[in-house]
């Protein structure tokens, strides 16, 4: 039987992973050992951090909500009520958009919320 050189497999292999730690700093962009740790550790923020930009918009949109409903006088937990009760269902993302290039039908919103409020 003939012998096996893997040269060629752990070069790439090494290449790979090198190649996935580029932008690190210090030995972990350009050694194999520190760089596998890097990429290891890169991939287990990202997996969080996916998970963590959903909350962080979440949040950015509720901000942005209440500023423009509270430009109208009516606080953002009252605006929501009040859109529930309107039976108007548009996303906090949607909403948020809207407060911020069409800040006429924005207000029809709110205007819609304080009536159903009202009743």
């Amino acid at each position: 039987m003939s012998r096996v050189k893997r040269g060629v497999t752990t070069h790439a292999r090494h290449r790979k992973v090198i190649k996935a730690a580029k932008g690190s700093r210090g030995r972990s962009k350009n050694t194999f050992r520190a760089a596998i740790q890097r990429v290891e550790k890169d991939l287990q923020y990202a997996y969080r951090d996916r998970r963590t930009r959903k909350r962080d918009f979440r949040r950015l949109w509720i901000q942005r909500i209440n500023a423009a409903s509270r430009q109208h006088g009516l606080p953002y937990a009252k605006f929501i009520n009040g859109l529930k009760i309107a039976g108007i269902d548009l996303d906090r993302k949607v909403l948020s958009d809207l407060a911020i290039r069409e800040p006429g039908a924005f207000q029809s919103l709110v205007e819609q919320a304080q009536a159903a409020l009202a009743k």
